[in-house]
């Protein structure tokens, strides 16, 4: 009926799912509306796409796609989503939202989101903490996996040692390499791996060559791009419907752009929001690299004139702690407008 394409697929870990080695990271779909996200899950189906990401801290995203997976059949998909909520009663009050937003019987794996810091790991596994609740959820069967994510390694290279988790996520690209012995130590432990970020928020401009770079890696189970179009959705799925190991030249090719860019850039996480005077801070470091980078600025400079822009920092500094990578968010909007205003 749908002309589904076949995608290869990979256990992820002790789930014992077999999910497609592209799945659909949820994040844009909160700039969508309920017919593209539609669009969008149909196209996933066609294209071979299993795996879908979303998290409580997406806005309308779950609810968007529970609605369109639930349209082209819930069996078809293994849902996943995400509360950076530590506590039971605070992880109780998440789930009861997500399960209603998303409207599906059970919720395939459930992950704690964003875990950065020790202090926050240990509490959501004290008597009162997420995990406990979890584990109920568990029970009953409204969930049917635990997952952990996190932008530290630190906290993953402990949490792999454990029998608590079935999954990890964790960023990984061209550019961000640490998570290699991480990932090589999960799949000794049947910890299946997704990794965030394969793109790296966007900064890589060759997002095929990336992506199977990534999927080159045999401990790497899936890679979530966030995607919010159509055509997103047609050009990702294509990479696993027909993988290629990269060619000598290809790779030298990724390198040779990867390598220019340093640590020192903004992944598009989104965790910096909100901005408390409403600038877009991604959005200005995106339109910042269409101006220097690309030569863009007829593009871009409407665009960042358009909205509360890096001129309009106020230096509060609420960002900077939100930002998992540590980035000197206040510093990098001063480079921002000194690059405008002299273009």
């Amino acid at each position: 009926m749908w002309g589904v394409k076949y995608m290869e697929k990979r256990r992820l870990g002790k789930t014992g799912f077999e999910v497609s080695v592209i799945g659909l990271g949820g994040i844009p779909i909160q700039r969508c509306n309920q017919e593209i996200s539609d669009e969008i899950i149909e196209q996933a189906l066609k294209s071979g796409i299993n795996f879908i990401d979303t998290a409580r801290l997406y806005s309308v995203s779950e609810e968007y796609l529970g609605n369109s997976i639930n349209k082209v059949g819930r069996e078809h998909f293994i849902v996943a989503t995400k509360s950076a909520q530590v506590t039971y009663e605070g992880i109780k009050a998440d789930f009861e939202t997500s399960y209603a937003k998303l409207g599906i019987d059970v919720i395939d794996l459930y992950q704690f989101h964003n875990v950065s810091k020790i202090e926050n790991y240990e509490k959501l596994l004290s008597e009162d903490g997420a995990y406990k609740y979890a584990l109920e959820l568990k029970e009953k069967g409204l969930i049917r996996e635990i997952g952990i994510t996190s932008h530290s390694k630190d906290i993953l290279d402990i949490a792999v040692e454990t029998d608590y988790f079935s999954t990890i996520q964790f960023p990984y690209n061209p550019v961000e390499l640490q998570g290699e012995e991480l990932f090589k130590r999960a799949k000794e432990r049947d910890i299946g791996v997704i990794v965030m970020k394969p793109i790296g928020g966007g900064v890589i401009t060759q997002g095929e060559l990336s992506l199977r770079y990534i999927l080159e890696n045999e401990n790497v189970t899936t890679a979530i791009p966030g995607m919010g179009s159509v055509d997103e959705v047609v050009r990702n799925a294509e990479i696993g419907n027909d993988f290629r190991d990269l060619s000598e030249e290809e790779r030298a090719k990724l390198f040779e752009e990867t390598g220019s860019l340093g640590n020192d850039f903004c992944r598009r996480c989104m965790y910096c929001a909100p901005c408390s005077v409403g600038i877009d801070i991604p959005m200005m470091f995106t339109l910042n690299n269409y101006l220097t980078k690309y030569g863009l600025e007829h593009w871009a400079r409407p665009r960042y004139e358009s909205m509360p822009n890096a001129n309009d920092c106020i230096e509060c500094g609420d960002c900077e702690p939100r930002c998992p990578y540590e980035l000197k968010i206040i510093e990098k909007l001063k480079v921002v407008a000194n690059n405008f205003d002299k273009a």
